[in-house]
């Protein structure tokens, strides 16, 4: 694929083992015959200015090095400025973070090497962004996502990472670490739920609303979600036991979980979630946002992002 790339590298990606890997991937870059320019993120959010700047100096082409959340704030970048429209852009990835979810959709693994001849040979995929709208402090903010969001328990196993990576103490399996001790503190209850008008109530464990399948480091959440019909699946876990929970477990990473009758999950291009439980939190991307009441909507075939294979 012959293009200008603009580079944008989390430092802190994969326990800040960026600060030691990116001569290498840099070396690969340049062995691959690629002209690029690059620029190091300062801290949270600091991706999504870089690109909108670089999008005034005339860069189309990015590639995100780091983990889902520096995805999807380069994602951001791009739907965040109105100058350019988003079909003149690209995206793609070189995963170094803990989870690489959105990576698994389409067959980009944690292996530089292999990561940047998937940018070389150059095969795209357009795919539907979400985008959300949420209480963030005394004030309701918006924040787009191109693989899953999940509220309530994800959202708590998040935050636990999360808090986790800000101190550089994240390791291969801290996300399941997080999800065995946040099943004796997380509380269910009461959500409403409601999807391109038809509404629900549920005494409620989880809910996804995804794009994508994957999320937590390679739990297939979304199972039948496809990136481009327009349609957001949801993905709601009831009030279950712990032994329940136990059993299901293996299942999460599957997909068979589905079948489960404690989970129910429906389509929409619409959703709207509320719940009056403190703890039903958000979290998109494996980002921590803020608090509900959520409103969702889909941007239908709307980012063109660079893959391996289709994993769907």
């Amino acid at each position: 694929m012959s293009k200008k790339w603009f580079v944008v590298v989390n430092p802190n990606a994969g326990s800040r083992k960026i600060k030691r890997d990116w001569p290498e991937i840099k070396k690969l870059l340049s062995e691959a015959e690629f002209e690029f320019g690059f620029v190091f993120t300062e801290g949270p959010l600091h991706a999504i200015e870089l690109v909108k700047e670089a999008i005034l100096n005339g860069e189309r082409n990015f590639i995100a090095v780091g983990g889902d959340g520096t995805f999807n704030e380069l994602a951001n970048g791009i739907f965040s400025q109105s100058e350019v429209n988003h079909d003149e852009f690209i995206l793609a990835a070189i995963p170094v973070g803990t989870g690489n979810d959105w990576g698994r959709m389409y067959g980009i693994p944690a292996d530089y090497k292999k990561a940047v001849a998937i940018i070389k040979k150059g095969e795209s995929f357009v795919q539907d962004v979400g985008l959300v709208e949420y209480q963030g402090g005394d004030s309701r903010k918006k924040r787009h996502f191109v693989n899953i969001a999940g509220m309530g328990f994800d959202a708590l196993v998040a935050g636990k990472t999360n808090k986790q990576k800000d101190a550089g103490k994240v390791g291969a399996l801290s996300y399941f670490i997080n999800l065995l001790t946040s099943l004796f503190e997380y509380k269910p209850g009461q959500v409403h739920l409601e999807v391109d008008g038809e509404t629900w109530d549920f005494d409620t464990f989880s809910v996804a609303v995804g794009i994508c399948r994957y999320n937590g480091g390679g739990m297939m959440q979304a199972p039948l979600a496809l990136p481009d019909d327009g349609l957001f699946d949801v993905v709601v876990i009831k009030k279950i036991g712990m032994a329940t929970i136990a059993v299901q477990l293996k299942n999460l990473y599957t997909g068979t979980f589905i079948n489960h009758p404690k989970v129910f999950s429906c389509r929409g291009s619409k959703v709207k979630i509320s719940s009056g439980l403190h703890d039903f939190k958000l979290e998109v991307d494996g980002e921590s946002l803020g608090q509900g009441p959520y409103s969702f909507s889909v941007l239908p075939q709307a980012l063109r992002v660079v893959i391996g294979e289709k994993n769907f």
